[in-house]
């Protein structure tokens, strides 16, 4: 009997010219050395951004003469050149104040996000929402996150978060990770100011081994193929990993595929929009508009539908009137991850897990105009180089300038002294030197000494530190400084009000990223937080809540950035209020210190409500005065009598 040949099933199935994954899969190469090389060239594109934003940092923490130059055909740093010439690099960082002058009105913002549910009636869940929420900014420390993405959003015009789920620190929950842009790329393709055209984007994360085998190692098997992928910082054997091949310190060193330090394993996280046939679906008895794979039509479609006419036929209804679900064919584009190693390994792959249905991350690029970005710190480097220059200008031309110049005639010089002791003699203090007697027309020794300080460069200088002012909109009023003698309040706070309003869209784009970020962490949270929980902002007592994922999960909520209850004005506002309440008795103790702000209100409403379950009780409050313990007293029999008389009319 003949052997039957066996055919491999890639060879006699049909292969899915529709479905992305599925074809690239049936091709036989290797996916993810396609994937790395898209990602590579994305990564590459973003070389200028990367320079552009190293030159900027520099120039905001000081490093303000590392520019190179062309001197001689060669190329050198100005720095090096300037000492190349005898003079001193100077410097005066304008820039630095700059921006810590926007970061303190940022600050004095104090804005958070809030939670409004689209339905009216559900408003108490978007209550219930915004205190998770400020829960879980608490716990990533959002406050000091974003204040420092407001400083990279200013330096390099691009912020970048990661909103993800999953275990960190033994604790399971949402968090939010700050991802440094030189570590990430993003299609260069992309046009809308909101991201929402990207295809592409990923990130290069460098960690340890044992970091990488608790993320990717499931079993002893994936511990040993991450050990044969990763051998050099498994075993830690690189010695100096800091330096190149040739024994040189990487430093500022940018590679897609090498670590700058060879101990650490290189994972590149992509995330990119993939392609399937599926059907659009929309269920007309309930309202429900939902999308399915091909496979699953007969699940969620075909037996519903007949399902629904053999009960519309029991029924009498015409088949017309049956409500079937409706479906459409349709090409859908979703997002798909892969995390690769640098020797073309995938270490896991699949379609989003976030019902959000996108990618983690949450990014913003200022202003993005044609797709270039141009940061807040760039528009004044011009300005920040001219100041220096001037400076160091300045301290040459005093320096190499004559400044109490002796001159002193041969024919003056008195027997048995040198021109040494001449200058010795001249330096010091009621010091006297004898000269001979000049002849006719021989002129005396004199000092010369040259006024090189009204040459102009203090005007250069002003008008420097004026455009600076002009072109940041950051003057001296919004830094905090005294105005001028005899200037008004009103004057003074109208400045650091126009000072602000030329801030305005650099602050507002910024709400708009913080506002993005925390629509990610409600979906996630309705996502992942699968258990009732009690929530309790610190230092809040009236925002305890109990949240109930059953109640909450499927509710739409909409965000905006409001200014935030925990500012000093809005306590003290909040307080005034509810002590004019209070006064006209139409709240009681216990609410006032419930829902104001008084250092002293939980220890004293502990102490009300403790009293009071004494009193319950029938126990004496510890602390009373002897004439209050007596009223108590009488109360007390005066309700027993009452309670007796009462029994003894009902039997």
């Amino acid at each position: 009997m003949a052997k039957k040949k066996l055919h491999k099933a890639s060879r006699v199935m049909p292969k899915s010219e529709l479905d992305s994954v599925a074809r690239a899969k049936s091709t036989g190469r290797n996916r993810a050395f396609d994937v790395l090389w898209e990602a590579q060239q994305y990564w590459q594109a973003m070389e200028t951004f990367r320079q552009d934003r190293e030159r900027n940092k520099n120039y905001t923490y000081g490093r303000q003469w590392d520019d190179y130059i062309c001197v001689d055909g060669k190329m050198v740093k100005e720095e090096d050149y300037i000492k190349s010439q005898g003079n001193v690099a100077l410097k005066n960082n304008l820039i630095r104040r700059m921006v810590q002058a926007v970061l303190g009105v940022y600050r004095s913002q104090a804005k958070e996000p809030t939670c409004t549910a689209r339905d009216r009636d559900e408003q108490k869940y978007g209550e219930t929402m915004s205190t998770v929420l400020q829960c879980n900014m608490q716990l990533n420390r959002m406050t000091e996150i974003n204040a420092r993405c407001m400083e990279e959003f200013l330096i390099s015009g691009f912020v970048v978060q990661r909103k993800w789920y999953g275990w960190r620190n033994d604790k399971l929950d949402c968090w939010t990770d700050y991802v440094q842009p030189n570590n990430f790329f993003i299609d260069n393709n992309m046009r809308d100011f909101r991201g929402w055209d990207v295809s592409c984007l990923g990130e290069v994360h460098d960690i340890s081994f044992e970091e990488l085998c608790g993320r990717f190692a499931h079993n002893e098997a994936d511990y040993s193929r991450l050990s044969e992928i990763y051998a050099h910082a498994r075993d830690k054997a690189v010695v100096g990993a800091t330096y190149d091949y040739f024994g040189y310190p990487l430093q500022g060193y940018f590679d897609f595929l090498v670590p700058r330090d060879l101990t650490r394993c290189r994972v590149i996280e992509v995330w990119r929009k993939e392609s399937k046939p599926r059907y659009r679906c929309h269920d007309v008895n309930n309202g429900d508009v939902f999308k399915i794979d091909i496979a699953d039509y007969e699940e969620f479609v075909g037996s519903v539908n007949r399902e629904r006419l053999r009960e519309g036929a029991e029924l009498g209804m015409e088949p017309g009137e049956i409500p079937l679900i409706q479906c459409e064919w349709f090409i859908d584009s979703y997002w798909y991850y892969y995390y690769l190693t640098p020797f073309g390994d995938i270490l896991d792959e699949g379609e989003t897990p976030y019902e959000h249905k996108s990618h983690p991350y949450v990014f913003k690029a200022y202003p993005f105009i044609d797709g270039e970005i141009h940061s807040f710190v760039s528009n004044v480097i011009d300005q920040q180089r001219y100041t220096n220059r001037l400076i160091t200008m300045y301290d040459w031309i005093m320096r190499a300038s004559a400044k109490g110049v002796l001159l002193f005639p041969e024919e003056c010089l008195p027997k048995g002294m040198s021109i040494e002791d001449i200058a010795d003699e001249w330096a010091r203090f009621n010091g006297v030197i004898m000269i001979k007697q000049p002849k006719t027309g021989t002129a005396l020794p004199q000092q010369v000494a040259n006024n090189c300080t009204q040459i102009g460069i203090t005007e250069l200088l002003n008008m420097q530190l004026k455009f600076f002012e002009d072109i940041s909109g950051v003057n001296g009023a919004l830094q905090g400084k005294p105005g001028y003698s005899g200037m008004s309040a009103s004057l003074y706070n109208q400045q650091a009000q126009n000072a602000t309003t030329s801030l305005l869209d650099l602050l507002d784009t910024f709400s708009s990223f913080i506002k993005d970020g925390a629509t990610k962490d409600v979906k996630n949270i309705q996502q992942f937080y699968d258990t009732p929980r009690v929530f309790n902002i610190a230092g809040k007592n009236s925002a305890i809540v109990e949240y109930d994922p059953r109640k909450i999960r499927d509710v739409e909520f909409d965000l905006s950035i409001v200014e935030s209850t925990s500012t000093p004005a809005y306590r003290a506002i909040a307080n005034d209020i509810l002590m004019k309440l209070f006064e006209v008795q139409a709240i009681s103790v216990e609410q006032l210190l419930e829902h104001g702000d008084f250092p002293f209100a939980d220890k004293l409403l502990q102490s009300i409500k403790s009293q009071r379950e004494q009193l319950e009780k029938g126990q004496m409050p510890d602390g009373l005065s002897p004439e209050l313990a007596q009223q108590v007293q009488q109360g007390a029999n005066m309700q027993a009598a009452q309670k007796a008389h009462q029994m003894l009319m009902a039997a």
